[in-house]
């Protein structure tokens, strides 16, 4: 919420909206996951040449989401996982041994910072978002620092009055405990809070059996899909909807 608001000003939303925040997720919400592909590939490629490999650069770029992916996929359930292990795991397997991390984090952070993009119209949602008098939040499957940095580059973080990573809470989506988390720092009810997520199970599956509406921005279909919309920027005009769907 803009603390800068007039009081005035404040009091008409309240009046004219009954919803009280808004979380966002931030991959494939907030951040175009292309392009973090692409400052993948372009980092994997730099390795490939660094280290002299006889490799492909396509097969090590396989190698690469094969090895950080299976990283992944052997957390215990909701269990936390950080990412800039599974990309340790990553390099482990292109390069052949286990390398420190200030041999290749500083390289692989640069290409991210520089190929990352928003998605179209997030960012401008975001900033309208935080002018109005609504808690305006993230709940996110990421690491701490790199959640943060993603949403100082699209120059947002300062427009959040709130970010809950899974690394905080020790669990992923769908976990309550994520929820739960974010919705107790916004001092919100949860049926009068949206979470816009990509993904059905996680995010918005997760986000309604909290009490709150799930607003699926290219989620699959589901009974918990409480709103759909098609770019960030829908998102305002659920906001001024007269009330909260049932």
């Amino acid at each position: 919420m803009n603390a800068d608001r007039s009081d005035g000003a404040d009091e008409a939303d309240a009046d004219s909206s009954p919803w009280e925040a808004v979380f966002w997720d931030i991959g494939g919400v907030i951040l175009d996951l292309e392009s973090v592909q692409s400052a993948h590939a372009a980092f994997v490629a730099d390795l490939v040449a660094e280290y002299d490999l006889e490799v492909d650069v396509d097969e090590a770029v396989e190698t690469w989401r094969t090895a950080v992916g299976d990283y992944f996929r052997e957390r215990d359930g909701t269990e936390f996982r950080s990412a800039r292990e599974g990309y340790a795991r990553g390099v482990e397997a292109i390069v052949g041994e286990s390398l420190p991390e200030e041999a290749w984090k500083p390289t692989f952070d640069e290409h991210v910072q520089s190929s990352i993009r928003p998605i179209p119209g997030a960012v401008e949602a975001i900033e309208e978002l935080a002018e109005r008098d609504l808690h305006v939040g993230v709940i996110s499957d990421v690491d701490d620092d790199a959640g943060r940095e993603m949403l100082e580059a699209f120059d947002v973080r300062e427009a959040f009055d709130s970010i809950t990573t899974s690394e905080e809470v020790g669990r992923t989506k769908p976990d309550p405990a994520i929820f739960e988390t974010a919705l107790e720092k916004a001092g919100v009810d949860p049926g009068r809070s949206l979470m816009i997520g990509d993904r059905y199970d996680h995010d918005v599956k997760g986000a309604d059996e909290m009490g709150m509406h799930g607003v699926a921005f290219g989620a699959e279909d589901g009974p918990a899909v409480g709103y759909r919309i098609d770019s960030p920027e829908e998102i305002l005009a659920v906001v001024d909807d007269e009330r909260p769907s049932q």
